[in-house]
């Protein structure tokens, strides 16, 4: 019997031994990696984008145990990619590239709120934010969405905290947060002084740490320019406590990682990538250490050994190597969406040799704080559409944050006027006083030599002059919308309106009344805060959706070829000033001091110069070009 058992252990122990060692498992990191982009703005052309988003975050769960891919805002409208079925095909590259949170960005309100509700549906991921709520007779009800979710990484719980620009109201189309009444039903935390946003933010935080969060983090849709003070980022941090790091959105700006002290003095780690999938934000969170670390992950294209198969160099110091060009699955929707829109849109329908262009050779952006001759291009297409539709119109303005684009040079397409007007606009044409029109230029002034604004207007048939020494006393309620003109001096002066009768600029008539084109963003929907045409009179509505205004203007061009100065408006009227072939315009917009412009105390428009009606449009624009460049070095939304 024990011989039998004998042999039997034998054996059993020759099976054991025989049978091959089970693979050991890799070990994985337990630090916590996020991976974040904001403002991607639908440019999802480029060499990097969500299929590659999608393969960086399958090669980092190879080495980590805890990998989150959040975005903070932004990311449904920019280009045609967006716009042409409002963001929906954007939501479903997110999805398969699997994210797993995002926040609202001002741009996410841009199709309306059922628009933005519709991508909140499709989404596969939550979207949180702590100061977007539902609103009735002016009381404050629920959130809108949650304030933060919480991720269980081992022993460590992360909450993510959601924030969302009050610039929204203003950025985005108020119209859209009220009822049919003109009610709002929606709102914004924000506050004159950002109180109102603090708190909501302090609240969010509190109730994290209270369910248990060892760790937090905004995402946030705030930016860091001076134009969006006080619900920056940098203010925010400073007016609460219990955030470990922030990581933001909205002013478009490289900030790989910036300590700000926050309420009590501890250092919070501030982090931003830029726009337009540039560069991908990686933070990691040490699980021993708790120490928070940031870095951008950039590409550099290298061909394989084989010569076929096309991978990306990562270059990072946290990350370092290759990884597949894209994942194929979000690839294959991708391709498909791109070729889709570039087909539907791609009928050339004009040609310049221009350069139509809203930023400078360093890359600074000047179309929301100086004329452009893009800005002349897209004021003269509303000026253009009426006249040619035998409408009695005086004045076009179109705001700078309306014009999306880069340099447009060669062959101009349906495409190209979608990536200048993004947003879907529609023209419209109303009847206004000069009070109104003066008070819209000045509230679009109103940030001239300090910071840059979306409210910057770019005008047809009129032309004005800003002296930005003038300190800015526009009234703003607490939404940050035009509640009545300067309490002081106006910075707004000598403003003309091209009379076609005679031929010449005659000065604003405040009594008068004038027949004003522009968008339904701007003229109905108190877009960029614009509430003066209130009591306006509308003439004709809802005419055509901005980037068709655009090609119908081009078509107008000789057979289709946009020169310096051939315009179809100057053609008809003698002295328009039409000149497209610098980036500083026709000089229909100028920046400098009164100087020898007699002002009167009783009036609202200063007098008129002593020289011929247009004499100062020949002044060289060389000073205010270099006043400007000094001023207007940072970029946002």
């Amino acid at each position: 019997m024990r011989k039998n058992l004998s042999v039997l252990l034998t054996l059993l122990l020759v099976l054991v031994l025989a049978v091959p060692a089970a693979a050991a498992e890799p070990v994985l990191s337990e630090d916590i990696v996020i991976l974040y982009t904001n403002d991607v703005h639908t440019y999802i052309d480029g060499p990097l984008s969500y299929d590659t988003v999608a393969a960086v975050k399958a090669e980092l769960q190879k080495q980590y145990r805890y990998v989150l891919l959040v975005d903070a805002g932004d990311h449904i409208q920019g280009t045609a990619y967006g716009s042409m079925d409002k963001g929906h095909s954007i939501i479903a590259l997110m999805n398969a590239a699997g994210y797993d949170l995002a926040t609202l960005g001002n741009h996410e309100f841009d199709y309306g709120m059922d628009g933005c509700m519709k991508v909140l549906e499709l989404a596969e991921f939550p979207y949180v934010s702590c100061n977007f709520y539902h609103e009735s007779g002016g009381v404050r009800g629920d959130n809108v969405l949650a304030p933060y979710v919480m991720f269980t990484c081992g022993d460590e719980r992360l909450a993510i905290v959601g924030i969302t620009t009050p610039d929204t109201f203003t950025k985005s189309t108020p119209a859209y947060f009220q009822d049919t009444e003109g009610k709002y039903i929606y709102g914004i935390s924000a506050g004159n002084d950002g109180s109102a946003l603090y708190a909501d933010v302090q609240k969010a935080i509190d109730a994290a740490r209270a369910d248990g969060a060892t760790h937090v983090i905004a995402l946030g849709h705030l930016g860091i320019d001076l134009s969006s003070s006080p619900w920056t980022s940098e203010e925010t941090i400073a007016h609460v406590t219990g955030l470990d790091a922030f990581i933001d959105g909205h002013s478009h700006s490289v900030v790989e990682g910036r300590t700000v002290a926050d309420r009590q003095g501890k250092p919070v780690l501030l982090t931003q990538t830029g726009e337009y999938f540039n560069r991908i934000g990686m933070m990691v969170i040490d699980a021993e250490t708790g120490v928070i670390t940031t870095d951008f992950i950039q590409c550099e294209a290298v061909q394989s050994a084989d010569g076929q198969s096309e991978t990306y160099t990562l270059v990072s110091d946290l990350y370092a190597g290759t990884v597949p060009v894209s994942a194929p699955a979000v690839k294959a929707i991708k391709d498909t969406w791109l070729t889709q829109i570039d087909t539907q849109l791609g009928e050339t329908i004009g040609r310049t040799e221009l350069i139509l262009d809203n930023y400078d050779a360093a890359g600074n952006r000047l179309v929301r704080s100086q004329e452009t001759n893009t800005g002349d291009f897209c004021a003269d297409a509303l000026y253009y559409l009426f006249d040619n539709m035998g409408l009695d119109v005086d004045v076009a303005v179109i705001n700078g944050g309306g014009i999306r684009n880069r340099a447009v040079t060669g062959d101009i397409s349906y495409k190209i006027c979608k990536d200048m007007h993004t947003f879907g606009n529609v023209a419209c044409l109303q009847t206004v006083t000069g009070q109104q029109l003066l008070d819209a230029l000045e509230w679009g002034a109103r940030m001239v030599g300090s910071a840059e604004s979306g409210s910057f207007l770019h005008v047809s048939g009129l032309t004005y002059r800003i002296d930005p020494t003038v300190p800015n006393t526009t009234q703003v309620d607490d939404m940050s919308i035009w509640a009545g003109g300067p309490t002081g001096a106006y910075r707004v002066y000598d403003v003309r309106v091209y009379n076609k009768a005679a031929g010449t600029w005659v000065a604003l008539d405040l009594q008068a009344s004038y027949n004003l084109a522009g968008y339904n963003y701007t003229l109905r929907d108190l877009g960029d805060g614009f509430s003066m045409f209130g009591d306006a009179v509308n003439v004709l509505d809802y005419v055509m959706e901005d980037y068709m205004v655009l090609a119908n203007y081009v078509k107008g061009f000789a057979g289709g070829v946009v020169e310096a100065s051939n315009s179809p408006i100057s053609a008809k009227y003698p002295n328009f000033f039409t000149d497209y072939g610098s980036l500083s315009g026709s000089g229909r917009i100028v920046i400098g001091t009164r100087g020898e412009v007699d002002t009167t105390a009783d009036s609202a428009i200063p007098a008129t110069p002593k020289t011929a009606d247009t004499v100062w449009m020949l002044i060289p624009l060389a000073a205010a070009a270099a006043f400007a460049a000094v001023a207007l070095r940072r970029r946002q939304e």
